[in-house]
C-alpha cells in the first residue's frame, strides 16, 4: 500500500493526536513506555545489518538504535505525516540521514520493496504500537513476511497489569484510551499462533509485574511463509 492510498480515518486520526503532541511526546512518555530500551539491547543486529521499525513515531528508537549498532542500516515507517517530520528532523540533527530511510505507510499492509528498496530485513520491531493499530493481527503477520532467513521480530508493548492493583489498571486504561490506546489482551496468544505457523521459535516474558510485554520471535532459516 502506498502512501496515496493510506486508510484516510486511521492516518488522520493519528495526525490530529500527534499534531501539537509530538514535540513533546518523548519527554512525557519516557516515563510509561517502559520495556523500550531492553527491546533495543536485546537485538543484536549482526554486522552490517538491516533493521526495519513498524510504527517509528518520532524516532527516538531509531537513534538510539544506530548509535548502538553503528554499521546497521536502519528504515522507519509510521503511518503519520506529523510523526515523520519530527523523525526525519531528529535524523539530520542526529548525523543519521545517511543510515536511516523513513517512509509514510500502513503497518498491517505495506509494500516493503516499493518504500525501502528492500524486502526482507534482520531485525524488525515493534514499540508500543499494535496497542494502537486497528487489525493489529495483521501487523505482526506483515512483520513477519518481512523478516529475511534468521531473522527476528521483537515486540514491546503494554501488558494486562496482571501483577498490579486494580485501580492502578483502572487509571492507566482510562488514560490511554484519550490517546486511542488499548492494551491488546491476545498479543501473546498472536505472537505464540504466528510463530507455531512460521515454524518460528517464540520467547515471551512480563516487565515490571505485567506493566509491559516483551517477545521475540526468531524466524528459521528457511520460512515457511
Amino acid at each position: 500500500m502506498s502512501a496515496t492510498e493510506l486508510p484516510a480515518s486511521h492516518s488522520e486520526l493519528m495526525d490530529g493526536v500527534y499534531r501539537w503532541q509530538r514535540h513533546i511526546y518523548d519527554l512525557t512518555r519516557k516515563y510509561y513506555l517502559l520495556g523500550r530500551d531492553r527491546l533495543i539491547a536485546g537485538l543484536d543486529v549482526p554486522q552490517g545489518g538491516t533493521v526495519l521499525e513498524l510504527g517509528c513515531g518520532t524516532g527516538r528508537n531509531i537513534v538510539l538504535a544506530a548509535r548502538r549498532y553503528p554499521n546497521a542500516r536502519f528504515f522507519g515507517l509510521d503511518i503519520s505525516a506529523e510523526m515523520l517530520e519530527t523523525a526525519n528532523a531528529a535524523m539530520a540533527r542526529e548525523g543519521l540521514a545517511a543510515r536511516v530511510t523513513l517512509a509514510r505507510g500502513d503497518a498491517i499492509d505495506f509494500d516493503a520493496k516499493e518504500l525501502f528498496g528492500t524486502a526482507r530485513f534482520d531485525r524488525v520491531f515493534v514499540s508500543y504500537s499494535l496497542s494502537m493499530i486497528p487489525g493489529w493481527e495483521k501487523t505482526v503477520s506483515a512483520a513477519l513476511a518481512a523478516l529475511a532467513p534468521g531473522g527476528s521480530l521483537h515486540v514491546v508493548d503494554f501488558g494486562q497489569q496482571e501483577g498490579l492493583p486494580r485501580w492502578f489498571r483502572a487509571l492507566l486504561r482510562g488514560w490511554l484510551r484519550k490517546f486511542h490506546v488499548e492494551p491488546r489482551a491476545s498479543l501473546r496468544d498472536v505472537l505464540e499462533s504466528e510463530s507455531e505457523r512460521t515454524g518460528a521459535t517464540f520467547h515471551f516474558r512480563t516487565l515490571y509485574r505485567g506493566y509491559a510485554w516483551l517477545a521475540v520471535i526468531r524466524s528459521p532459516s528457511n520460512p515457511i511463509f
